[in-house]
């Protein structure tokens, strides 16, 4: 099943079962990924998004967020701090699982032997690598600094 079905389905369950947060929540995730079908056609391309498409989306989702919520935490409106915190789960429901930071250093080593990349010059053949393979369950943020020191 793809991910676009899963959510659907999952939006259906939601309105039998009259769960408010999560048919809110996967209406949001609805509406960002139709936003993007819209965007492509614009572009003159008519397809369907790939899974790694709404991956993508659904990550931007969650970091917005994460930075909501800080931004509620910092304001004292603890209320909505649980509602965007719960979102973030019910988000993550649809993403792959996060690699720890172990895995994530042993990712990082296992392509950097396999492009035998030696400086800071071929960091972005690694990330490029990184993101084809580990698209969704890296933060790539934090890997660009970690590939970064590894490789000076």
């Amino acid at each position: 099943m793809s991910l676009r079905a899963r959510i659907n389905a999952d939006l259906k369950d939601a309105m039998r079962a009259k769960d408010s947060l999560r048919l809110s929540t996967l209406r949001l995730i609805n509406a960002a990924i139709k936003d993007r079908d819209i965007a492509l056609r614009g572009e003159g391309e008519d397809r369907e998004l790939t899974d790694a498409e709404i991956t993508g989306i659904l990550t931007r989702m969650v970091k917005q967020r994460q930075d909501s919520a800080r931004a509620y935490e910092e304001g004292g409106r603890l209320e909505l701090v649980e509602r965007e915190r719960a979102e973030i789960a019910l988000i993550e429901e649809y993403l792959p699982r996060q690699l720890s930071e172990t895995e994530t250093r042993a990712a990082i080593e296992a392509e950097i032997a396999a492009l035998g990349a030696t400086s800071v010059r071929d960091m972005g053949r690694v990330m490029a690598a990184l993101k084809s393979r580990y698209s969704g369950q890296m933060d790539f943020g934090v890997v660009g600094a970690m590939v970064k020191s590894r490789l000076t």
